[in-house]
């Protein structure tokens, strides 16, 4: 029982961190405003009506006045995105709290050709959930009723606007917990991950949101609601339409509804913050990882030196370690902390033995495992004070994972940037990298667009791993799909939106 509250304890204490971050930076994003996005990116706008007064007459009249915003200062909020990367000039926001008054409102926009854009919590990083232009703004955050926990099965049945921290409190009193966890958890939807198909921390060891989803409820452009809500984890009938719209960021249809297959909470949580000198030494520290702790695995990350910087220098955290070129956070999720310690140990005093890791430390204490999670996972809130980040999400084979990293630096050594680094899930080849520089530059986007995407894929990889394709990749889908996939994604949103309304300009090319 004492260790139970210890780890619910600790998991409050992050998910409140992550909270107040966020709030944070969203309470800061006024400042120094990007500019529009269709300046900046020289894009047309599509052949969509105009609002009038009596387009959003109509809304009113099925929304009620305060479920419609049209004050310039509020509608700011839901027309940038939280790195401040794009930004639109929406006049209208509606924040529907039913499926029926989703697909109400999407029928009328199909009919009078009106663009929309679904919003979650908006803390995207592809400039996916924020209008281009002026296209309507369907907020999703009134829609956060939880229906059903089911402790047996471990199925969560809800709306898609329920906070993914939220999710994860309500299942704790079950014994359950979310099967995905990301830095924006105190402020992102869960209709948003799974639109982005978001994968967190953990996916090493709870896998991505296509095995998690069991079912779900989604709302066409023309306002039909298809219902797909199984909760079987088994359910082999006919075609797995639910696929579809995982990933597919809102441009098929807006997903309502989830059902979610939830794990048990780990009884016994340990974690090691490792030093090391290469990165050949990281992957041997991987496999070694991969083989020793097998079944009690839960994440394994890694960071660069520049990395940590923007923590510890930007956020000025302070690092348990010493000056290291890499790091590697390990975690274990298991049933029985002496059993756990044992291995954990073990595992380290053999790769120490070999020399693979230089210097480390390990905890199971609240304090100590929060303060070490925040130096990975405010990394992002570190590098906004650098000025602009150009952020890069892509999959690469693990033994090339960290490559891009010094192709990018000897191929921008003479371009005026802060740093060049990278980090993230080490065990699912997913790496974050990062450019930096004091303000954007076109001759700096240009020298790394489309390079990281040529390198990418040279390299068989992904150019997007888990944040999706957004508004800022899709003249690169092309280095990830061939053109007959392509050509199929796009026969695939004419059938299901056949005007185009739903998130222009996002996805496809």
């Amino acid at each position: 029982m004492l260790t139970q509250m210890i780890i619910r304890k600790l998991f409050n204490l992050r998910n409140a961190n992550k909270r107040n971050n966020l709030k944070l930076s969203q309470r800061c994003f006024s400042s120094h405003l990007p500019e529009l996005t269709k300046n900046r990116y020289s894009v047309k706008r599509g052949n969509y009506a105009v609002l009038t007064e009596d387009h959003k007459q109509f809304f009113i009249d099925l929304l009620g006045s305060t479920r419609v915003i049209t004050n310039p200062d509020e509608c700011l909020s839901y027309n940038v995105d939280w790195i401040k990367n794009v930004r639109g000039y929406s006049t209208c926001i509606l924040k529907p709290k039913t499926t029926e008054e989703v697909s109400n409102i999407l029928a009328f926009c199909n009919d009078n050709r009106i663009a929309v854009c679904p919003q979650g919590g908006n803390t995207g990083l592809v400039g996916g959930s924020v209008p281009v232009f002026d296209e309507v703004v369907l907020s999703t955050s009134l829609m956060n009723k939880i229906y059903s926990i089911n402790d047996t099965s471990g199925v969560l049945v809800c709306q898609s606007g329920c906070i993914l921290e939220n999710i994860d409190n309500a299942l704790e009193e079950h014994g359950l917990m979310a099967p995905l966890d990301l830095g924006a958890k105190g402020s992102c939807h869960i209709g948003g991950n799974v639109s982005t198909n978001a994968g967190g921390l953990r996916l090493l060891r709870y896998g991505n949101l296509h095995g998690s989803v069991l079912g779900l409820e989604v709302v066409k452009a023309d306002g039909e609601v298809i219902d797909l809500l199984s909760t079987l984890k088994k359910d082999n009938t006919g075609f797995h339409l639910k696929h579809l719209f995982i990933g597919s960021e809102g441009t098929l249809g807006i997903v309502t509804k989830v059902a979610l297959q939830c794990p048990p909470k780990p009884r016994a949580v340990n974690l090691a913050f490792l030093g090391l000198q290469s990165f050949e030494h990281i992957l041997r520290t991987l496999k070694r990882a991969k083989q020793e702790l097998a079944e009690i695995l839960s994440s394994c990350e890694m960071i660069d030196a520049s990395t940590l910087d923007v923590c510890t220098d930007n956020l000025k955290l302070k690092s348990p370690l010493s000056q290291y070129p890499f790091y590697m956070l390990i975690e274990t999720h298991g049933s029985n902390n002496e059993h756990d310690q044992e291995k954990l140990n073990k595992f380290l005093e053999d790769a120490i033995a070999e020399e693979y890791i230089l210097d480390g430390t390990t905890t199971n204490e609240i304090n100590k495992m929060k303060h070490i999670w925040d130096l990975r996972e405010r990394i992002t809130e570190g590098y906004t004070k650098d000025g602009y980040v150009f952020k890069y999400d892509v999959s690469l084979p693990i033994e090339k994972f960290y490559s891009i990293v010094p192709a990018m630096r000897e191929k921008l050594a003479n371009e005026d940037t802060v740093r060049i680094s990278g980090y993230g899930h080490l065990g699912d080849g997913n790496i974050h990298f990062q450019v930096s520089a004091r303000e954007f530059s076109q001759q700096l986007l240009k020298k790394i667009e489309p390079y990281v995407y040529e390198y990418t894929s040279d390299l068989r990889g992904s150019i997007s791993a888990e944040h999706g394709i957004g508004f800022r990749k899709p003249k690169y889908i092309h280095y990830s799909k061939s053109s007959g996939s392509i050509k199929i994604m796009k026969q695939l949103k004419t059938m299901f939106d056949p005007y185009g309304i739903l998130n222009p300009y996002k996805v496809l090319p």
